[in-house]
């Protein structure tokens, strides 16, 4: 071969690793929009419920029709169920955040996994003690809202948990949406429940 003559792999090789990078940086790129998108959504909800709240504050000299309180029943079973939707946004937030963090670099996959595996914890009891709950008949509909809201929650973190076996960042790709499904079920549950997500003394 004349000095001339460049080497086919070498041509090759360059090729092949920018394609492998513009896959990459789409990858990462589709992970963080879903996931900031998510936050956002978060954000935006608990902004426009606080608008709510003020501007209820700022109307009460014009009464407006109040809605039913809840009877005895119903404010129970929202009393039980707040300290499990206390521990399962918790666990949620702790879930997001580790994929972005992981994302960035911040951590590696290792503690991805151990902090996926800590939701998952939190979401196994947050079904358990859910499922001792007996809703009165109206409140039937919020309760099984809830449950899909926790098995989304689960099937998201063990698709998560797949990113540690094998690496493969698309993984948190399929898992953003569940996330944002499940977060959407929990708002409806607290619009019903808690307005403004009052805590139940």
């Amino acid at each position: 071969m004349s000095p001339g003559t460049s080497h086919p792999s070498a041509t090759a090789r360059p090729s092949l690793a920018s394609r492998l990078l513009s896959r990459n940086v789409v990858v990462v790129g589709a992970i963080l929009l879903t996931l900031a998108g998510i936050l956002t959504v978060a954000l935006v909800r608990e902004a426009a419920t606080r608008s709510v709240a003020a501007s209820a504050e700022r109307s009460r000299a014009t009464p407006s029709p109040a809605r039913p309180p809840l009877t005895a029943g119903e404010d129970a079973y929202a009393r039980a169920l707040w300290p499990i939707h206390s521990e399962v946004k918790h666990g949620a937030l702790r879930m997001t955040f580790a994929s972005i963090n992981y994302k960035i670099g911040k951590i590696d996959r290792a503690e991805l996994g151990a902090r996926v595996q800590a939701s998952r914890e939190i979401y196994q009891q947050a079904e358990a003690r859910l499922r001792t709950l007996d809703p009165p008949p109206s409140l039937h509909r919020v309760h099984t809202e809830y449950l899909d809201a926790i098995q989304l929650y689960q099937r998201s973190a063990r698709e998560m948990a797949k990113v540690v076996d094998d690496g493969r960042d698309e993984h948190l790709v399929v898992a953003a949406p569940m996330l944002s499904e499940a977060g959407g079920k929990l708002v409806n549950v607290g619009t019903a429940l808690w307005p403004g997500e009052y805590v139940p003394n």
